[in-house]
């Protein structure tokens, strides 16, 4: 079950040919995880979804505050016997049909959908992660590249890339040439007791475990936060290397071309992590 501006249906009864976020990707949409019906970080993401809204200039519903969306989340986790376990939720919000790339309105619905998750807690996995570079396209350093669009033409085509290659993951560059992101996550770099990351400014999606993260560090005692764009030629001088999302939280890579990478920085940080998620 899904629920649709307030309404319970199945997912084969939502859509038409002239849904927006179908034609033109005009939607913006958060990723959020469940725990037994409580949302982690959920205030974050709300604000994220209100900033990405006005970015792409819908109209946002005076009725769409951080209590009615919280509601609105619960009625699919309980219509989806969910409430009781971990889950990962999806919070579309699409501009109503009308008009070709100009639209006719800027007022809004929503879809929420929920699927059960395995763990409550973030998990370290152990099982190896290979990446590389996937150059055919790139992202955009610009303020559109760091909220989450229904546009993913650039993530579908290198998860495709990765698949057909034996990979993982892909790691995303920038039109500046740099190192952004992975497919579907902030990528985090260490050096010893420094840990890099790209700036927002890099178009960087502006992930919120990236930013809980970088908060972790900045108060741990005997590791440094830099904010700053990463150079390809510095992946395989790195010691460590990790992806960050709201469903896995860290996820360390082990393999980069020929080189391997240690996961104890990640160790570190994932019980944070998990200590900051309970209290969120």
């Amino acid at each position: 079950m899904i629920n649709l501006n307030g309404n319970l249906a199945q997912e084969t009864e939502v859509l038409t040919s002239n849904n927006r976020a179908f034609k033109f990707g005009d939607g913006v949409f958060e990723t959020l995880k469940s725990v037994n019906g409580r949302l982690l970080f959920w205030e974050p993401h709300y604000l994220r979804l209100m900033a990405s809204m006005r970015i792409m200039r819908m109209e946002i519903p005076m009725n769409f505050t951080l209590e009615f969306l919280q509601e609105e989340i619960q009625k699919v986790l309980d219509a989806n016997e969910l409430a009781d376990q971990p889950a990962r939720v999806r919070l579309t919000v699409f501009r109503n049909e009308g008009g070709l790339y100009l639209p006719l309105t800027n007022e809004v619905s929503y879809l929420i959908e929920a699927t059960a998750l395995s763990s409550p807690f973030y998990t370290l996995s152990q099982n190896s992660y290979e990446v590389d570079l996937f150059k055919d396209f790139y992202v955009n350093a610009d303020l559109l590249s760091t909220i989450k669009t229904n546009n993913k033409a650039l993530h579908v085509v290198g998860s495709i890339f990765a698949h057909e290659n034996e990979l993982d993951n892909c790691l995303l560059l920038n039109n500046h040439k740099n190192v952004v992101e992975a497919l579907n996550g902030n990528l985090f770099l260490v050096n010893g007791s420094v840990i890099k990351t790209p700036p927002l400014s890099e178009g960087c999606m502006n992930g919120i475990i990236r930013k809980e993260l970088i908060k972790i560090i900045e108060k741990t005692e005997g590791l440094t936060l830099e904010e700053t764009p990463i150079s390809p030629f510095e992946l395989q001088k790195a010691d460590e290397l990790f992806m960050t999302n709201t469903i896995i939280g860290i996820r360390p890579i082990t393999k980069y071309r020929k080189k391997e990478f240690s996961s104890q920085v990640a160790q570190q940080l994932v019980g944070k992590l998990n200590a900051i998620a309970r209290l969120s």
